[in-house]
Parts: structure tokens; C-alpha cells; sequence
């Protein structure tokens, strides 16, 4: 087996971190572009980030939409992570394009004899069905795809992961998979280019919250993602398994307020003080498109566990909750992203 890596949207917040630690790791890298006009974004962020060995890279033009460049793509791969997913927004006419992704690259990694598929799936697959906070959401439990307030995006990344794992049962066939699912990606970045994550810390910042509703959350530094990442490409024993990507318990808005203001007391006149009462929240969803959404995030079960990386990967936490918000903010104050 060879050391080559195949990166999916290779421009991508994610898929740059693990470009850049792919190739400090000696792997020989190929990512894929929707449009090859990106290729010097990508390598002037990695020379940026102190990147050397760059003759390790290339980029091969492909779209998930596409059969187009795939069978260049996959080429003389043994891994191939799977990280993008196909442009969404909720009056796409096409909600199945996430499906369809996954399941294009799956069928050309098996015709291409690759060893594994490591997809990133998302938390929104595993815990947004369960709202019993005495319990401990873990790997085995699915959310229902007909969750009330589940958004466009999570439900078509639910039912890409679904059909993944189906195809695959059916298929009968020897390509091995396996799922990375993270809670909020936050942290360090390579370049202005942030996660969608980033808006919850931005929105307590900038004063849009006057009052900061008690909604707990997991969150998790970018990097562990892309370590949790490249184990679960290499492990033997993560064959066929899903994991959950998120530092230790949990933490609130409030808690994350009351955090940035300590450590970062130049940004403290601009955090509410003010927590919003559940009640408000609850009464409101009657009527309220926004306080149903918070409603569906205050009642979900965040005690969520990362002991199967933990135990299967021999996976350990580089950041914890306080480091990967202030990692956050430093990012959205180093590149002016709090206007």
C-alpha cells in the first residue's frame, strides 16, 4: 500500500487543516477543486502555515455533481477522505445532492481499488433525536430524519450518511468505511476562510444577542478533528465504525460570554450580561421561527461522549471547551470577521 491521500474540496476549512497536517506527516496529498483557479489559494495558505514539502501536492479538478475527474481523482489512492459536500442552501432544488456525493465517491473508490473511505458526517446524524438529559449520546444513536426542526442541511447530511452505510451493506463490497462525526468545528484557521460554526461566537460578540439564551453546546478544536481524521483513516480496527468528534462535556452561551469576557476583556463591553429565560424561549417557539430553533438546540442532549475515539483510535484532546472558544475569537479578531 502506498502512501497517497485523496482530500475531497481541497479549498475547504477542513479540508486545508488536513491537507497541511497530511503532508507534515509525509503522506502524498491529491485534492480535488470545483475549479483549479482555487489551486493557488490552497498553496499560498499552506506556504503561509510554514508548509515545505508542497512537491507532495497535487489537485485534480472534480465536482461531486460529476462523474467528470473522479477516475483521475482516485487514482493509484489508498485513502480517500471525504470531506466536501455538494453546495446546499435550502431552496436548492436539489436535496439530494449530498447523497449523490457520497454515493459517486464510493463507487469510484471501489472501482479505483481504494483500501478506505474516511467521511465527515456530522453530529447533527447522531444526536438531534435525543432529548433525555440523563442519558449519554454516543456513536449508536441516529437522529430521526423527520426530527421536527431539523434543518435542510443536517437532514441531507443524515441521509447521506444513511445511504452510505446502506450502499455499502448491499454492495457486498471490500472497500472500508468509516465516519467522523463532529459537534461545532472552532478554532485556529489557515486563512479567513471560517466554518459556519464560527457565527455562534461572532452573534455574542458583535451585540446581536441582547440577552443569551441558556443553550448548552459541544464544540471542537479544528485540529483534533483532523488528528480524529487521519487515525481513523490508518486504525485497522476503525473499519466500518462511526465517531464522534467533540472535546470533554459541554458548555453554555453563557458560560462561553462570561469566558470571552474574562480572558478577553477589551471585547467585555460587548456581551450581553443578560440571560434569556427558557420560559421565553419555549413560549415563544408557539409563534416564533427563531425561538423554534431554540428551542430544538435547548432541548437536545448534550452529554455527549468521545470514548470510542478515545479507546478505538487512542485519540486524546489537544484543546478543551475554554481553549477552542478563545482560539475562536483570537481567529475572528486576527482576520477582522466581527463586522
Amino acid at each position: 500500500m502506498n502512501n497517497n491521500v485523496l482530500v475531497t474540496g481541497g479549498n475547504g476549512f477542513l479540508s486545508m487543516q488536513l491537507i497541511l497536517q497530511l503532508l507534515k506527516q509525509g503522506y502524498s496529498v491529491r485534492a480535488t477543486l470545483r475549479s483549479l483557479e482555487k489551486k493557488a489559494t490552497v498553496i499560498n495558505t499552506l506556504k503561509a502555515n510554514s508548509v515545505i514539502n508542497l512537491e507532495k501536492l497535487s489537485f485534480v479538478k472534480a465536482d461531486l455533481t460529476s462523474d467528470a475527474g473522479w477516475e483521475e481523482a482516485m487514482h493509484n489512492v489508498t485513502y480517500v477522505l471525504s470531506v466536501a459536500s455538494p453546495m446546499f442552501s435550502a431552496s436548492s432544488k436539489n436535496k439530494n445532492g449530498a447523497t449523490e456525493g457520497i454515493l459517486r465517491i464510493l463507487k469510484q473508490a471501489q472501482t479505483a481499488h481504494v483500501k478506505r473511505v474516511v467521511m465527515t458526517a456530522n453530529f447533527g446524524a447522531i444526536g438531534f433525536s435525543n432529548k433525555d438529559k440523563q442519558s449519554l449520546t454516543t456513536e449508536a444513536d441516529w437522529t430521526n430524519p423527520n426530527e421536527k426542526g431539523l434543518s435542510a442541511y443536517e437532514k441531507s447530511k443524515l441521509l447521506a450518511e444513511k445511504a452510505a452505510w446502506q450502499y455499502l451493506k448491499t454492495a457486498n463490497s471490500k472497500l472500508e468505511f468509516t465516519t467522523v462525526n463532529p459537534v461545532a468545528i472552532l478554532g485556529s484557521v489557515l486563512n479567513e476562510h471560517v466554518s459556519d460554526s464560527f457565527g455562534l461566537i461572532k452573534n455574542l460578540i458583535d451585540g446581536s444577542l441582547k440577552r443569551i439564551p441558556n443553550i448548552p453546546l459541544n464544540v471542537v478544536d479544528v485540529r483534533d478533528v483532523v488528528d480524529l481524521h487521519i487515525r481513523a483513516m490508518i486504525t485497522p480496527q476503525a473499519k466500518g465504525q462511526r465517531f464522534i468528534a467533540s472535546e470533554d462535556g459541554q458548555i453554555s452561551l453563557p458560560e462561553i460570554g462570561a469566558l470571552i469576557r474574562q480572558k478577553r476583556p477589551q471585547l467585555a463591553n460587548q456581551i450581553s450580561t443578560k440571560v434569556l429565560p427558557d420560559w421565553i424561549i419555549q413560549t415563544g417557539a408557539l409563534v416564533n421561527k427563531q425561538a423554534q430553533e431554540g428551542k430544538f438546540f435547548l432541548d437536545i442532549n448534550r452529554n455527549v461522549s468521545n470514548q470510542k475515539a478515545k479507546q478505538v483510535l487512542g485519540w486524546q484532546p489537544l484543546s478543551n471547551n475554554e481553549t477552542t472558544i478563545l482560539a475562536t475569537v483570537d481567529t475572528l479578531l486576527k482576520y477582522d470577521l466581527l463586522h
